[in-house]
């Protein structure tokens, strides 16, 4: 069993002891922590929170024990029930909710859950916030709770998708009319959780008529590893080459994540999806975009030759949302098939990433295999390093840091060495002794060549 408290949220593996998984007793303390936290925080007494899940087996049960434990902290809620991740974010803006609370484990097996907290604006709190969340539940005395006279009321909205659908078709760059015309036809897979319930009738609404549906129904049966990497969607690649198909779309079961098919079968690459919807709105609206440091260099390249600046941010979502308002971007994300569109939220979105991506097809007139050939090819080896208790990390960082002192070096996260067009990114783990080791290159051969150099040097140094 496993318990992971981190500024991501409260993440764990369902059952065993508290404190060992995510039992109801640790949904209880850090659902009223959170109150707490919004309380103090805001300065107010009387909130509002927003609370959504995703189709897990444990969703009722963590949903019930998240509500109640809102309700008894004198919070009103709006539980949406089964919904996404960018749809509960949209929702708090939406309800001028004072935060939000997102029931889902993303893309890990189907024994975890977790809560994702987010704050007014619908965006996941800050690392230094999540620190305070946790000051708060580990003191008990903090967790005052509402008398009977005070406690919050709840209510049900079931609109949120729909609302969350019309946002992404008034926005002017998704073409409705080009994407009908294009007639395409496409494959879903939505891992039997909550994508089924919002990408069907979104693309409906795009004039999408031919689409092969596969594991959409939100029964929390996950068919496969959630988690949408090649390795797990054999059987989606298969079905669009066979059944001569345009595309394939896959999410994740909280519907923040985007990966592609191409006709052929082939993985398009979870790290295209930004780098393809970037293109397509940097056509339409000059600006600058953001990626995470391991994220694949093309999305530098495609904006740099247009003219535009590109700039990374450390890993994770807060950071990414954190740098794109400082450099005022107008499109951002993650190379794990996360894409953050400002205009309709601060966000990863894999609703506006398909509306936007289809509309980039459609307008194109490309197969789209063609469309991928069309930008610089890149591939990511992503390797890690265990090291024994009591190895400073730091150290090692700072070692490889001077041995390629003559190289461009960022250490905002980590180590990343820029190497011409190839680069090495070095993060060391919050949670276990090892050090991540990402890197890129022309090809796969090359990018393993790099990783295993700098593996090698770390591993002289250990000795």
């Amino acid at each position: 069993m496993t318990l992971i408290k981190s500024i991501s949220g409260i993440r764990g593996t369902i059952g065993g002891n508290p404190g060992m998984g995510l039992s109801p007793i640790d949904i209880v303390k850090f659902s009223s922590a959170f109150a707490i936290f919004l309380k103090e925080r805001l300065n107010k007494s009387n909130l509002k929170l927003v609370v959504g899940r995703d189709a897990r087996i444990s969703g009722p049960m963590v949903n019930n024990f998240v509500v109640s434990s809102l309700v008894s902290m004198g919070v009103d809620v709006i539980d949406l029930g089964l919904s996404t991740t960018p749809t509960v974010e949209m929702s708090v803006v939406e309800k001028k909710a004072d935060g939000g609370i997102i029931i889902t484990a993303s893309h890990n097996p189907a024994q975890w859950n977790a809560l994702k907290l987010l704050n007014e604006k619908g965006e996941f709190i800050s690392g230094q916030e999540g620190i305070r969340l946790l000051d708060i539940a580990n003191d008990e005395t903090l967790l005052n709770y509402a008398t009977y006279d005070k406690l919050g009321k709840v209510e049900e909205d079931h609109q949120a998708i729909e609302k969350h659908i019309d946002a992404i078709l008034s926005l002017p760059l998704v073409n409705v009319n080009a994407i009908r015309k294009a007639n395409f036809k496409i494959a879903l897979d939505a891992v039997n959780s909550t994508g089924g319930m919002a990408i069907l009738p979104l693309l409906k609404a795009l004039g999408v008529e031919n689409v092969v549906p596969l594991y959409c129904e939100p029964t929390g049966d996950f068919p496969h590893n959630p988690e949408p990497l090649k390795e797990n969607l054999t059987e989606i690649s298969s079905v669009v080459a066979q059944k001569k198909l345009d595309l394939g779309f896959v999410v994740d079961p909280d519907v923040d994540r985007l990966a592609i098919i191409s006709e052929n079968g082939e993985m398009f690459g979870e790290e295209y999806t930004l780098v393809a919807v970037s293109d397509y709105v940097l056509n339409h609206t000059p600006g600058n975009t953001v990626s995470n440091m391991s994220s694949t260099r093309a999305l530098r390249d495609i904006t740099e030759a247009k003219g535009m600046s590109y700039f990374s941010s450390a890993v994770g979502e807060v950071n990414v949302v954190e740098k794109m308002k400082e450099c005022s971007a107008i499109i951002g994300g993650e190379g794990n098939g996360g894409v953050i569109y400002p205009e309709l939220h601060y966000g990863r979105d894999a609703l506006v990433g398909i509306a936007l991506f289809l509309s980039h097809l459609a307008t194109s007139g490309k197969k789209c295999s063609d469309l991928k050939e069309s930008y610089p090819q890149y591939a990511i080896s992503k390797n890690k390093i265990s090291l024994n208790e009591g190895i400073d990390v730091d150290l090692i960082l700072k070692s490889i840091e001077k041995k390629y002192s003559n190289y461009p070096c960022s250490t905002i996260d980590g180590l990343k060495i820029e190497l011409d067009k190839e680069w090495v990114h070095l993060r060391k783990s919050n949670t276990e002794p090892i050090i991540r080791i990402y890197s890129e290159s022309s090809s796969m051969i090359s990018a393993n060549d790099l990783s295993n150099k700098v593996m090698g040097e770390i591993k002289e140094l250990i000795k």
